[in-house]
């Protein structure tokens, strides 16, 4: 229904959502409403279901993988073995930080401690080689802060003294609980907090990270061992992985340069406390009931929730969360039908070959970059639904029902780490899937040029055979050419048809490709929303997809003889409908790199012509825009 008190000519999401956002009612353990987020709860809820019935015996469980994952959320929702234990399972590790009175010992010991997954000074993993997609790399970074941006840190933010002030309230509750005295639990609290500050001043910040390809520094091996000295980077790595390579890729250039101002003897006090505390904190869900929700408060007053998930909500996210894949795929299975894949397979090519078409009649182009353009679209892969089988790892992942939850968590998450490391010297598996079939997402991956919709999000209002054809590109149309229009962002343009970084484009062509992408920029930055203000440079990649999104779906529309643009607008803005906590407002805006939801719905489609002829936009009315100020790149 349509809120009658807004015209549409002035506001294209409240004439959609308004009278929707007045009646929603945020679930008190979820930050938002609306969209994505109401699949989502449906899809969990249904799942919730199925995993409550194989546990009780009552529907049969379906391969070996989901097995194991039956037998994880029997453990997790076994709160009177967890609340028996209470916080003992995790004394052991505490014990075991705690005994590193010096850098040197804990120098001495670091590949046992990288094994075994305890918190250390800087972050690393195998990933395909952004420049040889064909093989994998082994990368470093930093590490991550309390506060969700370094922006946070800055002087003047508001919302960090308040946010600082939830976390060590938390923290406090919860190191209580554990052998320290009094004394030492003030200080591993303060000295945390100190660190904290101090990492902050080093790692880059959302709309650093937001430039996808600036991650790819290769460095020889030996010039980052001095860099990360005192430790033995070589012996390491020699010890954690296959083969020692000749070089590393340096995602965070200025950390690691500045290592050595955060990680010294000076500060070995306070990072030893730091990762004491950073292990007790993360491992709070998997202990008592009571420990699993004081150990969410701090989420929670991020995220403005006001309760934890239930005992049974969280079991089944547990299980899910080391499973996930298997899932998907008994979700794909059981709920996905072949008619709707073929449909919306059709829908994919349609789009892509309206690309095509775009493409060859692009006015900025040489004819040299519209060629190798055409030919990343002809390569793009096509991810629907579910994959055929789960990854190699979850062959990896076993559950021993003798074991504490804690114990098992423990062992899966060190099976994975071991099985990413081991691929350092193996071929990339370009059929895995980056999501699985049971998320209401979509993604294009540009170092693999695929582009994955997983089942779950081929639901109403994005797709539905109830819908008309216009409705639903309005919605999953829209969102196809989006994730094929990341092929083409700021960061997918630098990507060629494998999914290696190369430059593919004339110069002139990306000298152009720039300037609009600074349009796209300038058209959001500084806008403000009930969150706060927003970063253009951090949300451009999102905003180029969603612009070149709509412009292709609503071509695709076009030809068909019975298109209703008017539908296709109207599902253009409800597939974006939210409603939000403020809290959660404010933490999203400084961590996405799409924009809100509003301005989605809203800004894009004063970008295009047919906005202004379908529903007689006029200036003066609050969804006009004068043409000389509209931002098409594709």
């Amino acid at each position: 229904m349509a809120d009658t008190k807004v015209r549409v000519q002035d506001d294209l999401f409240e004439y959609v959502n308004g009278d929707w956002e007045k009646q929603a009612k945020i679930p008190d353990d979820e930050s938002s409403t609306g969209g994505f987020n109401d699949l989502a709860r449906e899809v969990e809820k249904k799942m919730m279901g199925e995993f409550a019935a194989m546990a009780d015996g009552k529907e049969e469980i379906p391969d070996k993988y989901f097995a194991q994952a039956i037998t994880l959320y029997k453990q997790a929702l076994d709160f009177d073995t967890r609340d028996a234990a209470g916080i003992k399972p995790i004394l052991p590790r505490l014990a075991k930080i705690q005994s590193y009175q010096t850098l040197a010992d804990y120098t001495a010991d670091f590949s046992a401690l990288q094994k075994g997954l305890y918190p250390a000074p800087f972050s690393s993993g195998v990933s395909p080689d952004m420049k040889d997609t064909s093989k994998n790399a082994y990368s470093v970074a930093g590490i991550g802060t309390i506060l969700p941006d370094t922006t946070y840190y800055q002087e003047g933010n508001k919302q960090a003294a308040t946010l600082l002030a939830a976390w060590e309230k938390m923290a406090r509750g919860i190191i209580a609980q554990t052998p320290l005295s009094a004394d030492e639990q003030d200080q591993y609290v303060k000295d945390t907090l100190a660190f904290d500050k101090e990492v902050a001043k080093h790692i880059k910040s959302r709309e650093e990270w937001a430039d996808y390809p600036a991650a790819y520094n290769p460095t020889p091996t030996a010039e980052v061992a001095k860099q990360l000295a005192p430790f033995d980077f070589e012996g390491l790595l020699k010890d954690i992985l296959p083969a020692v390579p000749d070089k590393v890729i340096v995602e965070e250039p200025r950390f690691f340069k500045e290592f050595n101002q955060l990680f010294n003897e000076a500060n070995y006090p306070l990072f030893i406390h730091w990762a004491y505390v950073q292990e007790l904190l993360g491992s709070t869900a998997y202990l008592s009931n009571q420990l699993r929700i004081d150990g969410g408060a701090f989420g929670r007053a991020m995220t403005g929730r006001p309760q934890a998930a239930s005992p049974e909500k969280h079991a089944y996210r547990v299980a899910n969360s080391r499973f996930s894949e298997p899932v998907g795929i008994y979700y794909g299975r059981k709920y996905f039908g072949e008619k709707a894949k073929a449909d919306v397979t059709e829908m994919v090519e349609d789009m892509i070959e309206t690309y095509k078409e775009r493409l060859g009649s692009n006015d900025w182009l040489s004819q040299s970059t519209k060629d190798k353009a055409i030919v990343k679209l002809n390569k793009m892969v096509l991810k629907m639904g579910y994959p055929d089988h789960p990854k190699a790892v979850y062959d990896r992942f076993h559950v021993d029902a003798k074991k504490s939850l804690f114990e098992n968590i423990m062992a899966l998450n060190e099976a994975g780490d071991e099985y990413n490391r081991e691929q350092l010297t193996q071929p990339v598996d370009r059929t895995e899937w980056n999501m699985p079939g049971h998320l209401v997402n979509a993604s294009y991956d540009p170092n693999r040029n695929d582009i994955t919709f997983p089942a779950a999000i081929l639901q109403a209002p994005f797709y539905s055979l109830q819908q008309s054809r216009s409705e639903n590109l309005g919605g999953i149309g829209a969102v196809i050419a989006h994730e094929i229009s990341h092929g083409f962002d700021n960061n997918g343009a630098k990507f060629d048809e494998f999914g290696n970084m190369k430059n593919w484009w004339q110069e002139a062509d990306f000298k152009k490709f720039k300037e609009l992408t600074q349009g796209m920029i300038d058209e959001f930055d500084g806008l403000k929303v009930a969150g706060g203000t927003v970063n253009g440079k951090q949300i451009v990649s999102e905003n180029i997809a969603d612009d070149g999104g709509l412009s292709a779906a609503l071509a695709t529309a076009k030809k068909d003889p019975n298109v209703d643009l008017e539908a296709f607008f109207l599902n253009w803005g409800r597939i974006w409908r939210e409603k939000a906590r403020k809290e959660y407002a404010q933490f999203i805006l400084a961590i996405d790199v799409h924009a809100p939801n509003k301005l989605r719905a809203n800004i894009q489609v004063q970008n295009q012509a047919d906005w202004y002829t379908t529903f007689n936009v006029q200036p003066g009315d609050g969804m006009y825009k004068e043409p000389a100020k509209r931002v098409v790149i594709w």
